[in-house]
């Protein structure tokens, strides 16, 4: 049997395969250098930038928990110049696309993002951060309130012409009302979900774990309720999903894909093995082969729930 093809098309960003990177986990690509070949992923999602450089949280600020981890960087970054000059470089030379994961603490903020980064030819699209506090609307995270993540991902459209996905936050009572909303507002795609937001306490200390007290989980612990909300949100829009949220291995980036994902997103799995999205490649090359499929495409979205 021939090699499956396991290309995809996300909204117009061509992929050779639909594994790509999840922002924070995989730095700016340089880091896994020496564990994997960059140049087989699908596609390289650098950590989180901002207009100016962050420091993040105070630690601790990660903490193991059954079946995953709490987070609470804080969303360390260089900062968007140090990017360009200092990270950019190695990245142009690679062949996966490239996707700027961007947030801010305003609506300006993303604007002014998406305008630095529309000139820069190496980078083919941008990933919207939308789960961040708006501090202009007292602390509420933009992708909590349907207007006002409508309103971020309208005024980053605005700005590029760049392939745009926006990250979408579980922490809602209604994911396919956002993502319908991040839709109607231009996105070309949808990354769900991002992390749970979660806590640990120190039963000898009576403390958090965390010093920020509560963190973002990650990891198999969170896979089923990305997994029903990557199902939810197929249904609710005509844009790609891009599956996230506890893919350890090629079975679960396949089972994102069969309930409607057309990519995935590995996280927390780098972590643990810096070589996953080369074993999860390699999974899904074998398996297609196994059931007689020809093309990772024949198996988005054929989940049965009837009959």
């Amino acid at each position: 049997m021939t090699t499956p093809d396991l290309a995809v098309d996300i909204g117009g960003l061509k992929l050779q395969n639909p594994v790509m990177t999840a922002s924070g986990t995989f730095g700016y690509a340089r880091e896994f250098e020496h564990y994997i070949d960059l140049n087989r992923l699908g596609g390289i999602i650098v950590k989180g930038l901002s207009l100016k450089p962050t420091e993040g949280n105070p630690p601790p600020r990660i903490v193991e928990t059954s079946c995953g981890m709490l987070n609470a960087i804080g969303l360390e970054n260089v900062g968007i110049d140090a990017f360009i000059q200092d990270k950019l470089p190695f990245l142009k030379t690679l062949h996966p696309p490239i996707i700027g994961n961007i947030y801010g603490k305003t609506i300006e903020a993303y604007a002014r993002l998406a305008e630095r980064m529309e000139p820069l030819t190496a980078v083919e699209g941008l990933e919207v951060n939308i789960s961040c506090p708006n501090v202009k609307e007292g602390g509420v995270a933009f992708g909590s309130d349907p207007k006002i993540a409508y309103e971020v991902v309208k005024s980053v459209r605005q700005k590029t012409t760049k392939h745009l996905m926006v990250k979408l936050s579980p922490n809602v009572t209604d994911i396919a009302l956002m993502a319908k909303v991040a839709e109607d507002a231009g996105a070309d795609a949808l990354s769900v979900i991002n992390t749970i937001t979660g806590m640990a306490v120190d039963l000898s200390t009576r403390r958090p774990k965390l010093a920020n007290i509560t963190g973002g989980l990650s990891g198999p612990a969170i896979k089923p309720v990305a997994l029903r909300m990557v199902w939810q949100a197929a249904q609710a829009v005509k844009i790609p999903i891009i599956g996230v949220g506890g893919i350890m291995n090629a079975t679960d980036a396949l089972e994102f894909m069969m309930v409607g994902a057309t990519a995935i997103q590995v996280g927390t799995a780098n972590f643990v093995n810096p070589g996953s999205t080369m074993a999860i490649i390699d999974g899904m090359e074998k398996w297609l082969k196994q059931e007689g499929l020809n093309d990772i495409k024949q198996l988005i979205g054929t989940l049965v729930t009837e009959g």
